[in-house]
């Protein structure tokens, strides 16, 4: 039986049940070695509508350049990659140490690359006019923080463990807790977004955006990895997650048209 939302206009919702079905049927369909995500994911409802069907525009990098935003390394200061200092108190939740390395696909670090991250808070909510379910704000945790790669490629950032959220791609929907990476090249034209993803998270099977990718390895390289010798005694567990740009084994990456998920515009 379907279930409608709370306004007698709205479309009605279908059940997760129906949802699984599709995402099974959209894996069968597409073939072997697909490690990048489906733009055109019908059980991720508003990727059907979004996705772009035409050829994109063509654009003189040269020309962008010169009105785009640019930042050098004085700008990024090394307290902006612990986002549990950004307000007065403790944010509320786990506290917990991210890190690895940028690599491109041979292996060789990529240096001095500014990254970005974004997320939900412990409750599973961000600071954003878009997000009102009921869970509560932490006045004490924004979300957002920055870094620069090191010399050797690594990245660091201390956070607290976002929660899954819900959203209304269809009934009961959840999205598995996961933190938002952006990552520039040498000019603004050449962000790379992604989502980083938890171990043995019970939500994975049930998520459309996460099955959009339909290579089970390829899925499984969005997943970091609980390394004890990144956690610190009495303060934060640690998680590792190295991120490859190019080849066989690199990170699968949202397409630059949309950040991938219409509800985490946040």
């Amino acid at each position: 039986m379907l279930t409608t939302t709370s306004t007698s206009t709205a479309p009605a919702l279908v059940p997760q049940e129906q949802v699984t079905a599709e995402i099974t049927e959209a894996h069968a369909a597409t073939p072997p070695g697909a490690a990048q995500p489906r733009i055109d994911f019908p059980p991720y409802r508003s990727s059907v509508l979004r996705h772009p069907t035409k050829d994109l525009r063509h654009a003189d990098p040269e020309g962008i350049e010169l009105v785009a935003p640019v930042f050098g390394h004085s700008d990024v200061d090394p307290v902006e990659a612990d986002l549990t200092i950004q307000h007065g108190g403790d944010p509320i939740g786990e506290r917990m140490v991210v890190t690895g390395r940028v690599l491109d696909g041979d292996g060789r670090p990529v240096r001095h690359q500014l990254m970005e991250i974004w997320q939900a808070n412990a409750g599973g909510r961000y600071i954003h006019k878009r997000d009102q379910h009921p869970a509560a704000i932490d006045p004490n945790f924004t979300g957002v923080g920055r870094c620069l790669t090191d010399a050797d490629g690594n990245y660091r950032f201390t956070t607290i463990k976002p929660g899954p959220y819900p959203w209304r791609n269809h009934h009961n929907a959840w999205r598995p807790a996961h933190i938002h990476f952006s990552l520039f090249g040498t000019e603004f034209t050449q962000r790379l977004v992604t989502q980083m993803y938890f171990p043995g998270d019970p939500l994975f099977a049930l998520d459309p955006i996460y099955q959009s990718i339909t290579e089970q390895s390829a899925r499984d390289r969005l997943v970091a990895t609980y390394d004890h010798d990144v956690t610190t005694h009495e303060w934060a567990t640690g998680y590792r997650w190295d991120i490859v740009l190019t080849g066989t084994h690199a990170t699968p990456l949202e397409a630059t048209f949309d950040d991938q998920d219409g509800e985490d515009h946040r």
